[in-house]
């Protein structure tokens, strides 16, 4: 049994404010412990279940974030940028059982412990076939092209009931509750670190490979908080201004639609100038 772990940020235990995720600020070097805390909870968690092989992709920022040396031994870690499937990279393989969003966070535009898709600002909703898409939803449609079901969710509250709608059978864990996009209720990381390996334990049986779910064609439509960034977005081949301050896109398979959506979210974030956005 292979386990593939993508591990974001915003979800990890104790994480609130927009510099506990900020590479190189004094909050971010203490909420990196924390972060690599819950993930190598679920590594044990996992292994505890009776998984042989357990892969951390690291899917925040800089996607150079995790500590290596306070994560369980077993584990193996892909850090990095520049991957083909981002988020969710090692799962086109045919070798993974089944996946585990760790500290993952609800959609923009909606509530939730600094919600936001991809990303921090600039985008304030995205829609698959006109269902309201976090990143979860958005991952969760890539890996079900390769059979691979979410076992595994943690994060606040709101994202727990989120992957409600996407991975149903799946086991969560909330770190904390929501109060505002800036606020939540924490628990301690030992506390979080004992829920999130029980439930790894419990989810480990669920990794069971299933045939790959072709569902495409699918719709992608993405609002902005400012119209100059429709512009950028359409540059991109296929991607068309379909309302104020949104645009859309139709692809085969969600292979396509989640390297179109990094393409079109590359290009927005180098139109966003620093003050006026």
């Amino acid at each position: 049994m292979k386990i593939l772990i993508s591990a974001d940020m915003e979800g990890a235990t104790g994480v609130t404010w927009p510099a506990d995720v900020l590479p190189g600020t004094p909050q971010w070097e203490r909420c990196r412990h924390l972060f690599t805390s819950d993930v190598s909870a679920a590594v044990t968690g996992f292994f505890d279940g009776g998984a042989d092989e357990v892969l951390i992709n690291e899917a925040h920022w800089s996607m150079r974030n995790l500590l290596l040396e306070e994560l369980d031994e077993r584990a193996a870690m892909l850090t990095g940028k520049h991957k083909s499937l981002s988020m969710v990279e090692g799962v086109q393989h045919g070798d993974v059982d089944g996946i585990a969003f760790v500290g993952y966070h609800t959609g923009a535009g909606t509530e939730g412990v600094l919600a936001h898709t991809y990303l921090a600002n600039s985008i304030t909703g995205v829609w698959v076939d006109g269902v309201p898409a976090s990143e979860g939803r958005l991952n969760s449609l890539v890996v079900a092209e390769y059979g691979v079901p979410v076992v595994l969710v943690t994060g606040d509250d709101r994202t727990c009931e989120d992957a409600k709608g996407y991975a149903p059978a799946a086991r969560s864990v909330a770190v904390k509750d929501y109060v505002s996009r800036y606020a939540a209720v924490c628990r301690t990381p030992a506390r979080t670190a004992a829920d999130i390996r029980a439930a790894a334990r419990e989810a480990a049986p669920l990794a069971m490979r299933h045939e790959p779910v072709q569902a495409g064609p699918f719709t992608v439509e993405l609002e902005f908080d400012a119209e100059h960034l429709v512009g950028a977005a359409t540059a991109v081949p296929g991607v068309e201004h379909s309302g104020v301050r949104r645009v859309a896109y139709t692809s085969p398979d969600m292979y396509e639609g989640i390297r179109c959506f990094k393409a079109v979210t590359t290009l927005v974030s180098a139109a966003v100038e620093e003050q006026y956005g």
